[in-house]
């Protein structure tokens, strides 16, 4: 009877450590090539097919770790024939690519391959980038070192497998910030040049002023009530650390575009007009 007393004892105790352990979320994954201004990503990718085999070596190196990546090439090509794009109009078909790949994560690729006569290399530049936010999570630099061969996919091999683990190992650290502390964010907030509010104006009959209004509401919106302000004047006010959620409550993605939506919600109650602009982490609300 001790025994078996005793034995349950470990039993439960083992079951509240691993409890008590937090889950590690995994990202999901797109690698993406790199490409200069004005370059059309579609004819760089066809028309290089070690650039190719070098990013299949990169998701094959994510895959093999465990992590679920997402095919970029196979997005391009559905994209281009569902939307009809042309040459013409796909100026930011990376991007579009990239916020409808359902990835949390997109790993910018610069790839170089080098041939010559003393010897063949690849060198890759690899940086994960946030998809919601825009914010760098991660960046390394593989080099596949100098060889006398012409399996390039073995060259693209060598150079990301020097760096993948230290490069995983990093984005995956940011990224459980991410989950536990959520995505940071600035949010400024001013007014049109003919607007007659201020900071100061009183909202409501208790007296409070607008920036006092708008603090209560961002204590109340900030995910765990995170938030830095970096300095108020009576026609700005700068938030330049607000963190917001990975997922609604609903277990939807949460974004920088929703956050504003919420700030509108609050605006209208308080019968003010805004215009909302967002770049990456960036949200620019204006009151008319």
């Amino acid at each position: 009877m001790k025994k078996v007393l005793a034995i349950c004892i470990l039993v439960m105790g083992a079951l509240r450590l691993m409890a008590q352990e937090p889950v590690t979320v995994q990202p999901k994954i797109m690698v993406v090539p790199f490409v200069k201004q004005g370059e059309d990503i579609r004819t760089v990718l066809e028309e290089d097919v070690n650039k190719r085999i070098v990013m299949a070596k990169i998701r094959e190196a994510f895959d093999s770790r465990g992590f679920t990546t997402v095919d970029f090439l196979a997005r391009l090509k559905s994209l281009s024939t569902t939307s009809g794009l042309t040459m013409d109009n796909q100026s930011d078909l990376k991007s579009m690519i990239i916020q409808q790949s359902g990835a949390d994560v997109y790993v910018d690729a610069e790839i170089n391959v080098v041939l010559s006569s003393t010897g063949n290399s690849v060198k890759v530049i690899i940086t994960a980038y946030d998809v919601s936010t825009g914010n760098s999570l991660s960046n390394k630099v593989g080099d596949s070192g100098k060889f006398y061969t012409d399996d390039i996919g073995r060259l693209a091999s060598k150079a990301i497998e020097g760096c993948a683990d230290d490069f995983l190992n990093t984005m995956q650290m940011k990224f459980n910030d991410i989950v536990q502390n959520g995505r940071s964010i600035s949010v400024t907030i001013g007014f049109d040049a003919a607007s007659a509010l201020s900071m100061s104006s009183e909202m409501g009959g208790d007296g409070l002023t607008l920036a006092d209004e708008i603090e209560l509401w961002m204590s109340e919106n900030a995910y765990k009530n995170n938030y830095h302000i970096q300095g108020t004047t009576d026609k700005q006010m700068i938030f330049d650390d607000v963190r917001i959620p990975l997922k609604d409550e609903n277990g939807n993605n949460y974004n920088v575009n929703k956050f504003g939506l919420e700030f509108l919600k609050f605006a209208r109650k308080h019968d003010l007009k805004i215009t909302r602009d967002i770049s990456n982490n960036r949200l620019v609300i204006t009151i008319k």
